[in-house]
């Protein structure tokens, strides 16, 4: 499943690969109580949690940019056969590849592959298994990983194993690195990509980056693991189980709100249910949640 929308002279296109309520609050948000959040049930059913399953709806879904003869893919989501440890996400064998190539975003057209962070339900497609063995999907592009991120978890798997990117960093990262296709992107860098810029919000993971796209007038805002769900939006105090910082997770979650309402930036997300995507409003001294519709899918030639 695909849709695709313009900011300015760019196009953007986001690609499913899978959503469903598969997450227990308590377990997502365990600072959060049932009484608070069966508060907010009216507004964030149906499309952002099932209430009579208590149940949050998590997509992950990977973001498409053509831009400036560019063909740019954020994040690449969990990918196809790949041994995880949650078994929503174990060996896999979903559609990503032939929904790519129909937006327009073959392997091979794919020059760039931008990831927010090494989380393992963002850099899964990185990699294919041919022959037994782990190759780039993406032969073409070059693959750009935030090195704190990088540093971080090699660091942390030197020591033993890590839930968190679980086993992507042996099957989705390593081969990338060994052979030559990664470009770390290092705290003094500005752009990428030709149209990204590059704005850090630290706290989930070490190293977390948000990518803004400018074109025209218009803004876009691929904002990472910021947020897991709107009600982070209304509730910005909230955080994630996998924030590694939690302080600084706050602290960037409270300033790319400001900067979203202040630009009229479209949100992009990687977990957000329908419609994935949407607007940061004021409302009083807080924020809300405000989805942006999706128009009618034309394919590209």
């Amino acid at each position: 499943m695909i849709q695709s929308r313009t900011i300015g002279d760019a196009r953007v296109t986001r690609v499913l690969e899978y959503s469903g309520p598969t997450h227990d609050p308590a377990f997502l948000f365990p600072d959060l109580p049932q009484a608070e959040l069966d508060a907010e049930a009216r507004w964030l059913a149906p499309n952002h949690y099932v209430p009579r399953m208590n149940r949050l709806i998590v997509t992950i879904q990977l973001w498409i940019v053509h831009a400036g003869g560019n063909v740019i893919v954020i994040d690449t989501g969990v990918g196809n056969g790949k041994p995880r440890g949650a078994a929503r996400m174990n060996n896999l064998n979903g559609l990503v590849l032939p929904w790519l190539e129909a937006a327009g975003a073959a392997p091979d057209q794919v020059t760039h592959v931008v990831h927010t962070h090494l989380h393992s339900d963002h850099i899964g497609w990185n990699t294919i298994e041919v022959d037994g063995r782990w190759v780039p999907t993406f032969p073409n592009a070059r693959y750009l990983v935030p090195r704190t991120d990088f540093d971080h978890f090699q660091a942390a798997l030197a020591k033993g194993p890590d839930p968190i990117i679980d086993n992507a960093f042996r099957d989705s990262l390593l081969p990338l690195v060994e052979t030559g296709l990664v470009d770390f992107i290092g705290d003094d860098t500005r752009e990428v990509a030709g149209c990204l810029a590059v704005e850090p919000v630290p706290g989930h993971s070490p190293g977390m980056l948000s990518y803004r796209l400018r074109s025209n007038g218009e803004e876009g805002l691929f904002s990472a693991d910021v947020f897991h769900s709107p009600l982070q939006i209304t509730r910005p105090e909230l955080n994630t189980r996998y924030c590694i910082f939690p302080d600084k997770a706050r602290e960037s979650r409270a300033a790319l709100l400001a900067r979203a309402s202040e630009r009229n930036a479209l949100i992009m997300p990687m977990h957000f249910g329908a419609p994935h995507c949407g607007y940061v409003r004021r409302e009083g001294e807080g924020y809300r949640f405000e989805g942006a519709d999706w128009p009618a899918l034309v394919l590209p030639r």
